[in-house]
């Protein structure tokens, strides 16, 4: 493809930009490692959510969304619950406000918030930071597989007479740019460019959905696909059969393995409900609900994640899909086994979007890679620097030395990322193995820290380490790790329970302190009667009921809200109409059983200690 002058020419304009914006900001990140981490929980929740939103609006995932949507139609709406893409719903109703209650900088020192200092304590805080490094690590080389996959259908410069040496030069390239401005600046400048990028990438997806909708017509788009490829609905069988159209699809089919979709579509929710109740990760969006200035605020953030990221981001989705159905498909029959559907949206992209117009999208989807990799690299030094350095090598360190060992950090974990993304096959595979196995060992321990007060430092320590010692293997298997997640999960949960129960309980005061502040519901019985003996005014969160209710309603919202842009673009109007119809509704409801309810602190807290 020859791209005009004017492409290039806003591409690098906004490359140059973006860099000295950050750059600019980052004066305001110097003060303290606080502030650099957290932008000094100064920042407002709508500007964290936007960053939030523009953080997870990567390329990498977004090209492995409109494959799906290509091969399995309307139906792939469910498919991203294998992250479980709902998560943000139990966040936004109730696992925020817990988080930030907190008032931790890091997921590794919340470790200690909860389980306090003792030897397993200090045990399971190891392991996290092992875990949230690797984990880092892990979408780091996701993002740079996607960008050089990306770039190298657009940009015109032929760096190596090979195109997989090139995909990874132009992949080099882009890394090495983000990384200035994430570094140099921190969370404020992580969160103030990617508000910028994220207005552009809006603009960007609402075009190209205009421009498929302008360019393909439901009949056009019926004849090249298969029966009930538009329909949301499925029974036992996946259903949808290529033969004749695109055979290479089928095939494609057969290896992921969700031909029986009733059963993929009960794991992922199994799984998801899961990795939900468990909390975020300790990534990004963990470090995006502790940087909010308040907890109620935190969970406004996770709610406005949901609005502003699922419409247009599948409208860009859909439109580039669309695009390719009707206008790539003899060239990819062309291509016979050798097809590779994660270029489908590059390809779509070069093709069929006017010069000029090319430039801005292609640097709204830069933005995208830009914004995640961004997000992902600020939380690396964060637990280096945070939570060993200052821990247990220098307590004394100065504010200067911790942030330029953070900077050092940062350009390692960008170094190490890279590397391991020269050698994984495939987006694909990666993103199975990050939410299926590394988030499938994270699964048990981080759902009993939240609900049960007998589970303690040393049981958190073994299930973690059971997990990720299965988890690393797998990438070298053809093991299915979406298949083999319940029996990781049942074999982390037994030894979370087992060595819970077989050493003592964590400090009563510990727990005591830990209940006040956050207030969870589940069994925490012994502890409130302990807390009672002290303040008989203490009351049970009573909240389950109505935060169950609400994150029912909130799943069926969130899946309108993908469904509905979808229909939009290949002109189903009735399901389009339904759609939208169920997200008012449930927006309604949710206003006035979960907005108008929440609060920051629970009633009785020690609030002298609790308000940070």
């Amino acid at each position: 493809m020859n791209m005009t002058t004017l492409d290039l020419a806003i591409i690098l304009s906004y490359l140059v930009g973006i860099v000295l914006l950050g750059v600019w900001i980052s004066s305001r990140a110097k003060k303290s490692t606080q502030g650099y981490f957290l932008g000094g929980n100064s920042l407002k929740w709508q500007y964290l959510g936007l960053s939030n939103a523009s953080g997870m609006f990567d390329i990498s995932g977004t090209m492995w969304m409109v494959y799906l949507l290509f091969i399995y139609g309307a139906k792939s709406i469910f498919i991203p619950w294998l992250w479980p893409a709902f998560n943000q719903i139990f966040l936004m109703v109730f696992l925020s406000i817990w988080l930030r209650r907190s008032g931790v900088m890091t997921g590794a020192e919340w470790i200690r918030f909860r389980f306090g200092d003792n030897r397993g304590a200090k045990l399971s805080h190891l392991i996290v930071v092992g875990f949230a490094l690797l984990s880092v690590l892990g979408f780091l080389a996701y993002s740079f597989i996607g960008i050089g996959k990306f770039a190298v259908a657009f940009l015109p410069w032929e760096l190596s007479a090979d195109p997989q040496t090139n995909e990874v030069y132009y992949g080099l390239i882009l890394t090495a740019f983000t990384t200035i401005y994430v570094v140099k600046g921190g969370m404020t400048s992580v969160v103030f460019t990617e508000v910028l990028q994220f207005i552009l990438m809006t603009i960007v997806c609402i075009a190209i959905g205009i421009i498929a909708m302008n360019q393909v017509s439901a009949e056009m788009l019926a004849k090249v696909t298969p029966d009930g490829w538009a329909e949301i609905g499925f029974a036992w069988q996946l259903d949808i059969d290529w033969s004749g159209i695109l055979d290479s699809a089928n095939q494609k089919i057969i290896e992921d393995g969700w031909s029986l979709f009733s059963v993929f579509i009960m794991l992922v929710l199994f799984k998801g409900i899961l990795q939900s109740l468990a909390g975020p990760a300790p990534n990004f969006d963990m470090q995006r609900v502790l940087s909010a200035k308040t907890p109620t605020d935190a969970a406004k953030m996770s709610w406005l994640v949901n609005v502003v990221l699922l419409f247009p981001r599948y409208m860009m989705i859909a439109g580039l899909t669309v695009l390719a159905l009707v206008f790539y498909m003899d060239e990819l029959n062309g291509m016979g086994d050798a097809v590779d559907f994660e270029k489908i949206l590059p390809f779509a992209l070069a093709n069929y979007v006017p010069a000029g117009l090319l430039g801005l999208m292609i640097a709204g989807l830069l933005a995208t890679f830009m914004s995640t990799f961004a997000a992902t690299t600020n939380a690396a030094p964060a637990y280096v620097v945070n939570d060993i350095y200052r821990r247990y090598i220098n307590p004394e360190a100065t504010e200067s030395v911790s942030l330029k060992l953070s900077y050092i950090v940062s350009i390692l974990f960008v170094v190490l990322g890279t590397a391991i993304g020269l050698f994984v096959p495939s987006l694909n595979d990666i993103v199975l193995w990050l939410v299926s196995a590394l988030y499938g060992g994270y699964t048990a321990s981080n759902v009993l820290k939240w609900y049960w007060w007998r589970f303690n430092g040393m049981g958190y320590f073994a299930g973690m380490a059971v997990g990720i010692m299965a988890a690393i293997p797998m990438m070298f298997t053809s093991v299915s790790p979406l298949y083999a997640f319940p029996f990781m999960f049942a074999f982390c949960l037994l030894a979370c329970v087992v060595v819970s129960l077989k050493t003592k309980p964590d400090d009563m005061e510990v727990l005591k302190a830990f209940y006040l502040k956050t207030r969870p519901w589940g069994f925490w019985k012994p502890v409130l009667e302990e807390i009672h003996k002290d303040n008989s005014a203490v009351l049970p969160n009573q909240d389950f009921k109505r935060d169950a209710l609400n994150v029912v309603l909130g799943i069926i919202w969130h899946t309108s809200l993908t469904a509905a842009p979808i229909f939009m673009v290949i002109k189903h109007w009735v399901p389009f109409t339904i759609a939208l119809t169920v997200v008012a509704i449930t927006s309604l409801i949710l206003k006035f059983n979960w907005w108008d309810k929440l609060v920051d602190y629970p009633e009785h807290a020690q609030l002298a200690n609790t308000k940070v």
